[in-house]
């Protein structure tokens, strides 16, 4: 099955590897900051969205900073809504 992560990618559900909450990472995290900085340095890194991101979602040759919020994402994983629903964000 093929998820929506925003903008216009979808993947394959199996392809995901994480899912994190850019909302609660703290600046003091250094960890995600070095990894997220990592994965732009490979360019690995690619952006969903111009606004205020509110999820990194990590496959294994990629990262997606997403706009959409982790409730949403893993809503969509659990096919408790359309996957490919690209409407607002709860």
């Amino acid at each position: 099955m093929y998820i929506h992560i925003g903008g216009d990618v979808s993947l394959q559900q199996k392809d995901i590897a994480v899912v994190l909450n850019l909302e609660t990472v703290l600046p003091s995290q250094k960890n995600v900051t070095d990894y997220i900085n990592a994965e732009d340095d490979n360019n690995r890194l690619q952006y969903l969205t111009d606004d205020i991101p509110r999820s990194l979602v990590m496959t294994t040759d990629r990262t997606y900073v997403s706009p959409l919020s982790v409730n949403v994402l893993q809503k969509r994983l659990k096919g408790d809504t359309d996957p490919l629903d690209i409407g607002p964000d709860q």
